[in-house]
């Protein structure tokens, strides 16, 4: 069985958002023109289409991520339309000024099940009392997840669409979700791609705090700034320090015709049959931590 924890939900309001930021009155039909994206049509009609794309791959359940802020009713309706399938995370902006009401709307009456802190992309401190605020909220409501970007940050479509990325790389930093993860230590927190370049860092945050998981999602392209690093001794080293239980299988797809990348999961899963990682373990990191942290509803 194959879970994934890591999908964007790539909707119409999504490429809207994107057009908007260009300061041109683009429909979302040539957005993806110019993209060479197909349309993702309505909610449904791509809530359907991500349904046969995993029948076809051989997954059970994905995360959807709602991949700006203000795209919380996207995903919400597709994990509506099939949450046998889906859980539901959302992008937040901590600065905006409903960002603790918009946290609380988002876990309790629509069903999201995760907050996605971009503290690069936003330009927020995870030590800052905003961000403290939306996490003591998601701790009132067991079972929801903080997923925290660090490290290298890249948005591909961005930069095809030509829009600035003014990231402040430093603001992302896995010691300070160490920080967070310590604080309320009943709430998981999920770091993507191992840290995304901050590997060390991300290493000594999970092994001082349980609650932290990694996910492997992505091309984990970040190898390439710590020369020597293989993706293999990178899992082997995650293992090592966090064990398979903290361990969540990703792929970071997004948009369609590409849908799900088939070859991240045929590389992890190369990695983790020659790292002879027990039969136990390897269904922990595929499927099994994925339905412990999300149960079906």
């Amino acid at each position: 069985m194959i879970n994934d924890a890591h999908c964007h939900f790539f909707s119409d309001r999504f490429l809207a958002a994107l057009s908007s930021q260009r300061g041109r009155s683009q429909s979302v039909d040539e957005i993806c023109r110019e993209l060479e994206w197909d349309a993702p049509g309505s909610v449904e009609q791509l809530t359907d289409r991500w349904v046969r794309e995993l029948d076809a791959c051989g997954v059970s359940r994905a995360t959807l991520i709602a991949s700006v802020p203000g795209d919380e009713e996207s995903v919400a309706a597709a994990v509506r339309r099939r949450p046998d399938r889906f859980v539901g995370f959302f992008m937040l902006d901590p600065s905006a000024p409903d960002a603790t009401e918009r946290t609380r709307r988002a876990i309790t009456e629509l069903g999201l099940r995760g907050v996605c802190l971009f503290p690069a992309m936003h330009h927020v401190s995870l030590y800052d009392e905003r961000v403290s605020r939306i996490v003591d909220t998601v701790a009132q409501v067991p079972g929801i997840a903080v997923f925290v970007h660090c490290g290298a940050l890249s948005v591909g479509v961005r930069r095809k669409l030509g829009l600035p990325s003014r990231f402040r790389l430093r603001l992302g930093n896995p010691l300070e979700v160490a920080q967070l993860a310590l604080s309320f230590p009943r709430v998981p927190f999920i770091i993507p791609h191992f840290g995304a370049g901050l590997f060390r860092e991300a290493l000594m945050a999970a092994d001082q705090c349980p609650n932290i998981y990694f996910d492997t999602s992505s091309s984990n392209r970040w190898i390439r700034y710590q020369p020597g690093l293989t993706l293999a001794e990178a899992f082997r080293t995650a293992l090592s320090v966090a064990g398979a239980s903290r361990l969540l299988f990703g792929t970071d797809s997004s948009f369609f015709p590409r849908g799900w990348q088939r070859a991240i999961h045929e590389e992890q899963k190369a990695i983790v049959v020659g790292a002879h990682i027990g039969s136990a373990e390897a269904g922990a990191i595929f499927s099994g931590n994925f339905d412990r942290l999300f149960p079906r509803l």
